[in-house]
């Protein structure tokens, strides 16, 4: 596996940091959770719960070790740098300058071991008026300006039911500023610090919407957006069975094709009409969508390319076969549970690919092992 030859030490706790971590994990990372002798992982708390640990616990921690150690005891600490020596990176969660009180930041841990590639993430960077500031996904989206425009014209904000700055903003940045610097440190033999903010994670996705604003000075509104509402032709429209059908004809190809499905071919050239025209158009293609049931209209556009799309419950996506042709839900066996379903791995390579090898460890489980480890080998395992 690609990184079958790296050591981390993971800090981190519930969903932003453990999820980068599992990324790594998932390619053969040797990934060592460092937890709080009492209550460990908060996740790890969380219902419902498969044996003793929560099943998002079980999801995010997967492939990975467990040691226990309290870092603001002597004791704890010797040993935490005893296991820097023989580390390739260090992630963490903690507010900034809660690590530089324990005595263990960057400079310190660099110190030790110049090759150390050290990553914190945290919600609002390293810098800044609001570095210390305490916050959640919610509130890195709200600064980020994404959640003024997600939600229905002349509507509140609607909280996404992902975590967006969690994952899209932190985990997967995180991600890719350790591998490259992974990879920059094959030339220079240094680690480096990689600062990563969430709240800058999330300005970042504004592709499509920042950038016309940058240029033109014209801010965007709840509902309008291309992307978001804005368009008929790239919409949600309730069935007659109370289900709902995605419709994504952005091209005239597929815009076409749609038309032709609901047999409104005058609607053609409305593809791209003022906004005033898009909403009435989208409120005619509603009173048309509502005549059939969701099953009705998949049939009718399963020999058109239209990009149209179920949207689909969990129980549905789970049985849908390009979910299980792409194995992103797998069975994987628990010595406790006997087996469990776990989020398959997304990052498919052809020759390395990633493998989901061993379940959520117990907390401290590997405890022993690891300092006993680091009395006799002075080698990474």
């Amino acid at each position: 596996m690609p990184l079958n030859s790296i050591r981390v030490l993971d800090l981190t706790r519930l969903l932003p940091g453990p999820y980068c971590t599992m990324l790594l994990a998932d390619f053969g990372a040797e990934v060592i959770k460092v937890e709080d002798p009492k209550i460990g992982d908060y996740a790890r708390a969380y219902d419902p719960k498969v044996d003793e640990d929560s099943a998002l616990f079980h999801s995010l921690n997967r492939n990975k070790k467990s040691v226990c150690l309290d870092l603001k005891s002597e004791e704890g600490k010797a040993a935490f740098l005893g296991m820097v020596e023989k580390a390739d990176v260090v992630v963490e969660s903690f507010r900034p300058g809660v690590m530089e009180r324990l005595g263990l930041d960057y400079e310190h841990l660099k110190s030790i071991n110049p090759g150390l590639v050290y990553c914190a993430i945290t919600g609002y960077g390293q810098t800044g008026p609001y570095a210390n500031v305490p916050g959640h996904d919610i509130n890195y989206i709200s600064f980020a300006g994404l959640l003024n425009l997600m939600g229905e014209k002349d509507g509140k904000p609607v909280v996404p039911a992902a975590q967006i700055a969690d994952i899209g903003g932190g985990a997967y940045p995180a991600a890719v500023g350790i591998l490259l610097a992974l990879f920059e440190r094959e030339s220079s033999g240094k680690g480096q610090y990689i600062d990563i903010s969430m709240m800058d994670g999330v300005i970042s996705w504004l592709q499509t919407a920042l950038p016309n604003y940058l240029s033109q000075n014209s801010a965007p509104k709840r509902g309008e957006q291309v992307l978001a509402g804005g368009l008929a032709c790239y919409e949600v429209y309730e069935t007659k069975d109370a289900r709902w059908l995605s419709v994504g004809a952005l091209e005239s190809k597929f815009w076409k094709a749609f038309c032709h499905g609901i047999g409104r071919s005058d609607f053609i050239a409305l593809h791209q009409a003022a906004l005033h025209e898009q909403h009435r158009l989208k409120y005619e293609i509603q009173t048309i969508i509502y005549q059939k049931t969701l099953e009705e209209w998949l049939e009718i556009f399963s020999g058109l390319e239209a990009c149209v799309s179920p949207v689909l419950t969990f129980e549905e996506m789970m049985e849908d076969p390009q979910v299980m042709a792409r194995e992103m839900i797998q069975t994987v066996p628990h010595e406790t549970a006997g087996e469990m379903e776990q989020i398959g791995i997304p990052i498919k390579l052809s020759e390395t690919p990633g493998k989901i090898l061993r379940q959520a460890p117990k907390l401290g489980e590997h405890t022993k092992i690891m300092m006993e480890e680091m009395r006799t080998s002075g080698t990474k395992g």
